[in-house]
This record gives structure tokens, C-alpha cells and sequence, in this order.
């Protein structure tokens, strides 16, 4: 197995960035979006995430970008400052290589040290098992199922939710 190298993402990661997630849009229910954003787009919200000091990771394998994975605000209002949304997406040919179980693993250690006490995810398409399973072998528990909220590729499609908490979570005051 090829060595998985996890860094923080960089400007220049973008193009790949782009490439993996228009891949996810234009095939897969892992995201609601319909149309691929532009790699302009992903620059300006990688701008943001980052200007937050929010998390935003690239595994490297092979020399190549192969995931991305950040942790972004889960709600805009002040009282969720503490509380972040994951994402994870693995280009379709490194998938099943444990590449987003270490971006998670990585991802979860970078919220904390940054002050961040609860983790969502928000799991487009209960359908997406490894997700799933993903999240749980992480920590995270299930917390619900909103069902037929989107519509993709002419099908109704649940999201799932699932939370964990991060550091010492809702035991202390931040």
C-alpha cells in the first residue's frame, strides 16, 4: 500500500481540490450540490475556511492530491462558534485505501487543538455506508435521518446526522 501523507491544504492543492469534488457533484450523493463549482469558487471558500482558522487538509499518495477533507462552521450564528461541519471527499480510484479514515483522524485532531467542542456530520444520501461507517469508526454516534430533504439525479434523498464530541466536548464551559 502507498504511503498516505496528510498536510494542510494550500492554494496551489485547489485545481485538485476542484477535481475531486466535481467528480463527487457530478456522480455521487455525498453532496446536494448540482453543479461543480469552479475551481475560482473553491479558491474563495478555502479563502474563508481559512481566514476562520478552520481546518483543511490534502492526502497525498503517490504524489498526488487523492482527498480533502475540512471542517467548516456548522451554523453562521455566534452560539454555534464551538460546533464545526465535516467533509471528507476521496478521489473515486483511492477510495477504499483508509485515505478518508486517516483525513478524519487527522481532521478530528486539528478541530480540537483549535478550540472546537462538538463535530457534525451532516451525510449526504443514507444510502452512502462507508460514510456511515466511516464516521463511526471515528467516534461520531447517530443522531438522526432527516429523510427525502434533497432531490438528486431524480430521486428523493435522505441526510444523515451524526455528531461527536471533541476534547472534553460539553463537559466545561470553552
Amino acid at each position: 500500500m502507498t504511503a498516505i501523507d496528510i498536510r494542510a491544504a494550500v492554494p496551489a492543492d485547489i485545481a485538485a481540490i476542484t477535481r475531486i469534488y466535481a467528480d463527487a457533484v457530478r456522480h455521487g450523493t455525498a453532496s446536494f450540490e448540482i453543479e461543480p463549482p469552479s475551481e475560482a469558487e473553491m479558491a474563495r471558500r478555502f479563502a474563508a475556511l481559512a481566514a476562520g482558522n478552520f481546518p483543511y487538509l490534502v492526502a497525498e499518495s503517490a504524489g498526488a492530491i487523492a482527498g480533502f477533507a475540512y471542517a467548516g462552521p456548522y451554523r453562521e450564528r455566534p452560539a454555534y462558534r464551538f460546533t464545526v461541519e465535516d467533509s471528507i471527499y476521496v478521489a473515486a480510484p483511492a477510495q477504499r485505501r483508509g485515505i478518508g479514515r486517516t483525513l478524519i483522524e487527522r481532521l478530528v485532531v486539528e478541530a480540537q487543538q483549535r478550540g472546537f467542542r462538538q463535530m457534525i456530520a451532516v451525510i449526504g444520501d443514507s444510502r452512502q455506508r462507508a460514510s456511515t461507517a466511516l464516521h463511526a469508526a471515528a467516534g461520531f454516534r447517530m443522531i438522526g435521518t432527516f429523510e427525502a430533504v434533497g432531490f438528486k439525479f431524480g430521486q428523493w434523498l435522505d441526510v444523515v446526522l451524526m455528531q461527536r464530541p471533541l476534547g472534553t466536548g460539553a463537559t466545561t464551559a470553552p
